[in-house]
């Protein structure tokens, strides 16, 4: 095994963006690929460890960048959300950088482009979702830990995009009506969905820079079931 990573720079609606690509260079020929999406924090080393562990799988994987060149912020910003609210407030800018980012990890000569698949975290899980609703080309998605509320464009139908919902039944952020309310959304769009709910974990459950205990804070059973699940899911995705 040979893992390689490599910053990449491209083009899209308010960038340049600048990501980072992950893949086993000892593997030959063109493999699935994925997209990292990131939480409110944007692009940051634990979204390239993802795309490195997930490398190390056998995809292709891109820690993207939905912000910004240089726009990152941090747990202890005041204004941490400023970039991700900007996005919350124009789903379509959203859902066009979401596109350039997917078109920049499957023109990279290792991905297929015909296998293309996304996972998120928090705000990226809520990316994960919004490019199923705007029938994106991508096999199918994971959210951890998402946000569900749905955009201000109508949605495809049917949706194409497989979707595994990983949930911390405790997340305050996502309550059950709220999580019961996208899986009557997801059902209502003709989806191929399923929900992983986990008892005792709130939002943010893959974050082990979250210390708990708390509504929003890591837990470590949460974050192993739930990876397992997402790789059991890929398998299936591609076989």
């Amino acid at each position: 095994m040979a893992i390689v990573r490599q910053a990449l720079v491209h083009g899209g609606p308010g960038g340049p963006f600048e990501g980072v690509a992950a893949w086993d260079d000892a593997v030959e020929g063109p493999r699935p690929c994925l997209l990292v999406l990131p939480n409110v924090l944007g692009q940051k080393e634990a979204d390239n460890c993802k795309a490195e562990a997930l490398a190390g799988l056998g995809y292709v994987a891109f820690a993207a960048d939905l912000f910004g060149q240089g726009k990152r912020t941090t747990l202890g910003s005041e204004n941490r959300s400023h970039y991700m609210d900007a996005l919350n407030a124009d789903r379509a800018l959203l859902r066009d950088r979401l596109a350039a980012s997917l078109a920049a990890l499957t023109g990279l000569p290792q991905a297929d482009p015909e296998k293309a698949a996304a996972i998120g975290f928090c705000f990226g899980g809520k990316c994960v979702l919004d490019m199923a609703r705007a029938g994106l080309a991508i096999r199918g998605g994971v959210s951890f830990h998402g946000v569900y509320d749905r955009p201000d464009y109508a949605s495809v139908s049917p949706i194409a995009a497989k979707l595994l919902i990983c949930h911390g039944w405790d997340d305050p952020i996502s309550p059950p009506e709220t999580t019961v309310a996208l899986a009557n959304e997801l059902t209502e769009s003709g989806a191929d969905w399923q929900l992983h709910a986990y008892g005792h974990a709130g939002h943010a459950f893959t974050d082990a820079g979250r210390a708990g205990p708390g509504p929003i804070a890591y837990e470590p059973r949460a974050d192993r079931r739930s990876w397992r699940a997402m790789t059991d899911f890929l398998e299936r995705l591609f076989a």
